[in-house]
């Protein structure tokens, strides 16, 4: 079999308002390039919206100094509803959106100044890496972790989406998906105990197992040199009961509702996860074919991890770069394994919103 995965294209996040989401994630993260914005029915997401169809907002956004996209996503159809209770570390699903930044003390400062609500000040993780936690105004804990990849060192002071800190229930359970499925091969740190950097962070009192994740060969499909590397952080929390962080609301209410990752060669993908155990729940290809999103074409899945995380796979066939000269980039033309060149990808740029 023949797939391969090229990296995060976005971090999905539900938010009771997107217009203001929008405009707040903009200004604040920098993600200002908008690659999608569609209103339109969830219609092939039966399984994880309640077996009924949704109207839904979303937007899609990306930042020019690299790393993974937003998602920015509302339900139109009904009123989102929020979680009943607070989300802490160790909590079921994905609890930290990890962000990309070059220098975190400048990113901090820079948030500080803004007035954000900051929970830590800059601190270590166990390698050493510098990195801090901020609150958005939706309830959503953020990580800003140093890292040197960057595409446009010029744009702001941190990149896209880097990854997510994850609860579960059972580490080596879940490895089955992010070592055996995604392909984070790579143990950065395995630790256990309980962590000063994490001071600050709801639940982050409490004792953990930590697993931070990498890949050993990143992938070198055709948007890999914006989206770069990341990380999945695994933790499992010792002395009281997770809460799965979606119960009893719908995929796409508020909170991270997903991780989206790129890949080619959705058919022999479809047959590998199915081989491990970790099946489609949804599966657009199958139901419809080629999936319009926007102006963008191609088509996309979901697994669910074993505590209970939605992970997203898009094949894109189609994606419009400069819609008034009619040029846009067809993978059923192109090799898709091969990275598209630095300045096609700089002219995503085109596409910047400063709100």
């Amino acid at each position: 079999m023949k797939f391969q995965i090229n990296g995060i294209q976005q971090l999905g996040v539900g938010v009771p308002d997107i217009n203001e989401a929008w405009k707040w994630y903009n200004n604040n993260f920098g993600v200002d390039v908008k690659v999608v914005d569609e209103t339109a029915v969830a219609q092939f997401m039966l399984p994880h919206t309640g077996g009924k169809p949704r109207e839904r907002r979303a937007i899609i956004a990306i930042s020019m100094q690299g790393g993974g996209g937003l998602e920015i996503w509302q339900h139109t159809g009904k009123t989102p509803e929020m979680p009943k209770f607070q989300i802490q570390l160790g909590d079921l699903g994905i609890s930290v959106g990890k962000m990309k930044t070059l220098d975190a003390q400048k990113a901090y400062d820079t948030f500080k100044a803004k007035g954000l609500n900051l929970l830590t000040e800059v601190v270590s993780n166990p390698m050493g890496t510098k990195h801090f936690y901020l609150m958005d105004p939706y309830q959503n804990i953020w990580e800003f972790v140093e890292d040197s990849f960057v595409f446009d060192a010029s744009k702001g002071v941190n990149g896209g989406a880097f990854g997510a800190v994850i609860g579960v229930v059972d580490v080596e359970k879940s490895l089955e998906v992010y070592r055996d499925i995604l392909g984070y091969d790579v143990v950065v740190y395995d630790k256990e105990g309980v962590f000063e950097d994490f001071n600050g962070v709801p639940g982050g009192g409490d004792k953990f197992r930590r697993v931070l994740l990498a890949m050993s060969n990143p992938a070198q499909g055709a948007f890999s040199p914006l989206f770069g590397p990341s990380q999945i952080e695994l933790v499992q929390v010792s002395g009281r009961e997770p809460k799965t962080i979606f119960e009893g609301r719908l995929w796409g209410d508020p909170g991270f509702i997903q991780v989206c990752y790129d890949i080619v060669n959705m058919d022999d993908f479809r047959e590998f996860v199915a081989s491990k155990g970790y099946p489609f729940t949804v599966d657009s290809a199958r139901a419809a074919g080629d999936f319009d999103m926007g102006e963008t074409t191609g088509n996309f899945s979901y697994i669910q991890a074993p505590e209970s995380t939605l992970l997203e796979f898009v094949e894109t066939l189609r994606v419009p770069l400069v819609k008034k000269l009619g040029l846009a980039l067809d993978f059923k033309k192109r090799d898709p394994y091969k990275p598209l060149s630095r300045w096609m990808l700089k002219l995503l740029a085109l596409k910047r919103e400063k709100l």
